[in-house]
C-alpha cells in the first residue's frame, strides 16, 4: 500500500495564489511566487555544499527569525530532508547531545551562532556562505508523502532529558486543517510571528501560510511596543503568544485598544493566569486559550470564539480531528470534573521520539499519546488545564498546583514576574515557594506577598517562603523551567532574604 501524499505545499501555493504577500519582515517582502524561486535557488546552493558524508536524511538547522531562516526551511523540505530544528538559546552541551543524539553530519546555522557549535565533525554551513555558493541542480518533488518525517523537534526539557519529537508531514496537514476548522481562515488574513521559527509555535505559522496562502509578518524577536503598534495599525489579524508576552504587551498597551481587525490572539505556552483574561475581556481583546504541544504539532485543543467569555479559563475543545480524555491514578477514565492526566489522540500527534523505545512504549497506547500534564474536563467537556505533573506541589498529602498560585500572584500590581514550585519541608514533605521578580522600584515584601494570598489561597495553597529574584527561569517557548527553580532552592543559589 503506498503513501498518502499531498501536492508539494510552496510549489501548489504559487501556483493558486503566485502573487499573493507571502513574507514581511521590517524591509523586505515577497510574494508566493518570489518566496518560490528564492526557495529552489537556496535548495540548490544548499545542496551543493552536502557531500557524501552528509547526505543523510537529517540536516540540522541553528536559525533566528529571519527571511533567510524562512528560505531555508522550504528549501529543506523541496530537497526531501528533514530539518532538525536547534534551539540557539541553549548550551553548547546541550546542543552537543542533540546534534550527537541525530548523529549530525551537517548543520546550516546563522552566523551569529558560529560560536556555539563545537564539534568539529560536524560540517557548519554558515546562511552567509549559503549566500555566495553556485547552486546545484536538483530534481523538485511534485509531492509530499504524509508519513515522511517533516522536522524533528526537541522537547523543552521542563521534565527533563530533551528528546527528539518526530512530526511528520501529515502531523503539520492536520494541525493546519484543525486550526482552520475552528478559526477559520481569509485571504486577508496575516500571521504576527514573533515566537522561534525553531519552536513548534512558529514552525506551524509557516506552514500555515503555505497551506492556507496567509502572509506571515515576521518579527525577529518580541518587542511588545513595536507589535502593539502593528495590532493598532489594523495590518495584523492573528497572532500566537504567551502569558509572558501578552503581559508585556498590555503592560505597554496601557489604556489603549486594538484594530478591529486583530480577531485572534492565539494564547498558548500553559495555563493562562485568570486576572490577565479577565484584563483581555475587559479591553475586548479576542484572546483564543489553547493547549497543545511539540508532540502535537502546535495546538490540540483550542476555546471557540462564542465560548472565550463564558468558559474563561479553560482550553476549550479539541480541535475537529482530534480526540481527547483524562485518565485517573488508576488507569480508569475520569469522570466530569475529575483530576487525571491528560491524553489526546489525532492525526495531528508524533508518531514518536527518536531512538527512545522505552518513552514511545510508556507515552502511547492505542494511538492514545499520554501528556504529563494534569487537567479536567467539566460537565461540557472543557478541559481546563492544572499544571504538568512533574511539577504538582504535594503538601500534607494535598496537591497543589503552581499555576494556580502564580495565577494570583501575577494580579499584584508590584510583581513583574513569578514562578512557584515545591521545596522540601520536615514537616509537610513540600511547601508551596513563590519565587518573584519585583517591578522596578518596589518595596514589596515576603509579608506582603503572604498577606495578599491569604484571602485568596486555601490555606496549604498559599506560599510558605517567598523568595525575590532577578528573573524566572524559561525556556525557548517561555515556560517557566519549574526543575530549576527547585534545583536553585536546594543547591542554594538563592535564599529568602533580597
Amino acid at each position: 500500500m503506498t503513501s498518502q501524499q499531498l501536492p508539494n505545499w510552496l510549489k501548489q501555493r504559487t501556483y493558486l495564489t503566485p502573487d499573493r504577500t507571502a513574507l514581511k519582515s521590517d524591509d523586505r517582502q515577497y510574494t508566493f511566487k518570489e518566496l518560490w524561486e528564492l526557495t529552489i535557488e537556496t535548495a540548490g546552493k544548499v545542496k551543493s555544499h552536502l557531500n557524501d558524508d552528509s547526505q543523510s536524511a537529517f540536516i540540522g538547522l541553528m536559525i533566528k527569525n529571519s527571511i533567510e531562516s524562512v528560505i531555508v526551511i522550504h528549501a529543506v523540505q523541496q530537497l526531501g530532508l528533514t530539518a532538525v530544528l536547534l534551539n540557539h538559546r541553549l548550551s553548547p552541551a546541550e546542543l552537543a547531545f542533540q546534534i550527537e543524539d541525530m548523529n549530525l553530519s551537517a548543520i546550516l546555522i546563522d552566523d551569529q551562532f558560529e560560536e556555539k557549535l563545537q564539534s568539529r565533525t560536524v560540517q557548519n554551513v554558515k546562511l552567509s556562505e549559503l549566500q555566495k555558493t553556485v547552486p546545484s541542480t536538483f530534481e523538485v518533488k511534485d509531492y509530499f508523502q504524509l508519513d515522511q518525517v517533516c522536522s524533528v523537534m526537541y522537547t523543552s526539557g521542563t521534565t527533563g532529558a530533551p528528546k527528539g519529537v518526530l512530526q511528520t508531514y501529515g502531523n503539520h496537514w492536520w494541525s493546519a486543517i484543525g486550526s482552520s476548522l475552528n478559526l477559520g481562515i481569509s485571504e486577508n488574513d496575516t500571521w504576527l510571528c514573533s515566537v522561534p521559527l525553531f519552536h513548534i509555535s512558529g514552525y506551524s505559522i509557516l506552514m500555515r501560510s503555505v497551506i492556507y496562502g496567509m502572509g506571515v509578518r515576521l518579527f525577529e524577536q518580541f518587542d511588545a511596543e513595536r507589535i502593539n503598534g502593528e495590532l493598532k495599525s489594523g495590518s495584523i489579524t492573528i497572532m500566537s503568544a504567551v502569558s509572558n508576552m501578552l503581559q508585556r504587551m498590555l503592560k505597554e498597551l496601557d489604556s489603549g485598544s486594538y484594530h478591529k481587525n486583530f480577531r485572534c490572539m492565539l494564547l498558548g505556552g500553559g495555563p493562562a493566569p485568570l486576572p490577565l483574561l479577565d484584563i483581555c475581556r475587559d479591553k475586548e481583546i479576542p484572546v483564543f486559550q489553547t493547549y497543545g504541544m511539540t508532540e502535537t504539532s502546535s495546538q490540540i485543543v483550542t476555546l471557540s470564539p462564542e465560548y472565550s467569555f463564558s468558559k474563561l479559563g479553560s482550553a476549550g475543545k479539541p480541535l475537529f480531528p482530534s480526540e481527547l480524555k483524562i485518565k485517573k491514578s488508576d488507569g480508569e477514565t475520569a469522570s466530569s470534573n475529575e483530576e487525571g492526566e491528560i491524553l489526546v489522540k489525532g492525526h495531528n500527534v508524533t508518531i514518536g521520539y527518536h531512538k527512545r523505545k522505552e518513552s514511545n512504549q510508556k507515552s502511547f497506547e492505542n494511538g492514545w499519546l499520554a501528556t504529563g500534564d494534569i487537567g479536567y474536563l467539566d460537565e461540557e467537556g472543557f478541559l481546563f488545564v492544572l499544571d504538568r505533573r512533574s511539577d504538582l506541589i504535594i503538601s500534607g498529602g494535598e496537591n497543589v498546583y503552581p499555576a494556580e498560585i502564580e495565577s494570583v500572584l501575577t494580579s499584584h500590581i508590584e510583581i513583574e514576574d513569578v514562578g512557584a514550585a515545591g521545596i522540601p519541608n520536615d514537616e509537610w514533605g513540600q511547601v508551596p515557594c513563590a519565587f518573584i521578580v519585583k517591578r522596578s522600584g518596589s518595596l514589596l515584601s515576603e509579608e506582603d506577598v503572604l498577606s495578599f494570598c491569604k484571602n485568596k489561597l486555601a490555606a496549604y495553597k498559599q506560599p510558605k517562603k517567598v523568595v525575590f529574584v532577578d528573573e524566572i527561569p524559561r525556556n525557548a517557548s517561555n515556560k517557566i523551567l519549574r526543575r530549576v527553580l527547585r534545583t536553585q532552592w536546594e543547591q542554594g543559589m538563592v535564599c529568602d532574604e533580597y
